[in-house]
């Protein structure tokens, strides 16, 4: 079935006559006749009651149209479509990170991302927590994947995965020599920690408590970037509690022990605004392929 002059048939009757629909569709009159003609023509019946002066349907037409309607909403949602997947496959879309996720997942999963949408600009930020929830309400960034935000955002969180700690130790530690490390442990070692405003810091702090250990009564030394806290125990500084996928390749001068019984765990997931759902297409498409490739790992 001929697409323009189906379309042209229910202009005609959303505008009222032949003539206002060629005006309406920057066609000449005749156009608009002859299509009507041929669409008549290829359903085999007449559509419309010719022997009245107002637009009027026969019987036949007035089924035609109203089978018809579904018709024409399939096609403008498929029309919809096709520009949401061009949108998708070359929009752009900003997002933020927290590490270790920037340094140690993300890069891959980016990678294999821009291979099957390499016409999508991506921008990354990197950042922690607090700064990527002030990012989202500014709109800077259009969405994020972090750890959970502190209460009060009125930002969603939608977890994911949980991000699991080791001990990272200087491999002439005498702790070295233990299979797992216990909170008692720490007493008389130089702890290495990240920034006050950092949530693994903010963790730590409320899991001491828990042990009756407050990071106050350690010998402590605060590394503000959370990927260089491996330089600093390679190098015999200190011990510090890592996220496991920081030590999945071998860091020279390190051993990597549990903490047994003591678990710490951190939940990471995206941060975004709900106000501004739907995403953007290149959003969701980067959004959805995260999504699937980190419940994947960590199913």
């Amino acid at each position: 079935m001929d697409l323009k002059s189906l379309k042209t048939f229910h202009r005609i009757l959303s505008s009222g006559s032949f003539h206002r629909a060629a005006e309406e569709m920057n066609y000449a009159q005749s156009t608009v006749s002859m299509q009507i003609q041929r669409l008549e023509a290829e359903v085999g019946v007449q559509l419309f009651d010719r022997t009245q002066k107002s637009v009027g349907l026969t019987e036949a037409g007035r089924v035609f149209y109203e089978q018809s309607i579904d018709i024409m909403k399939r096609i403008d949602q498929l029309k919809l479509t096709m520009i949401e997947v061009a949108q998708a496959e070359s929009g752009s879309v900003r997002i933020g990170v927290t590490e270790p996720s920037a340094s140690f997942r993300f890069p891959a999963i980016l990678g294999k991302f821009l291979n099957t949408h390499p016409k999508v600009h991506v921008s990354v930020h990197i950042a922690n927590t607090p700064i990527l929830n002030n990012l989202l309400h500014t709109g800077e960034i259009d969405i994020a994947l972090c750890s959970t935000p502190e209460m009060g955002t009125s930002l969603f969180f939608e977890p994911l995965f949980q991000e699991g700690f080791v001990v990272l130790l200087p491999e002439h530690n005498p702790l070295s020599e233990q299979s797992t490390i216990s909170p008692e442990d720490f007493v008389g070692q130089r702890l290495l920690i990240t920034a006050k405003n950092c949530p693994y810091r903010k963790k730590l702090e409320v899991v001491a408590q828990e042990w009756n250990i407050p990071l106050n009564t350690l010998n402590t030394l605060e590394i503000t970037s959370m990927t260089a806290l491996t330089s600093y125990v390679e190098h015999g500084i200190g011990i510090a509690l890592v996220p496991r996928i920081m030590t999945e390749s071998p860091i020279p001068g390190a051993v990597v022990r549990e903490m047994g019984s003591h678990s710490i765990n951190m939940t990471t997931g995206f941060l975004y605004q709900t106000d501004k759902l739907p995403m953007l297409p290149a959003s969701r498409a980067l959004y959805h392929y995260l999504k699937n490739e980190l419940l994947t790992e960590y199913r």
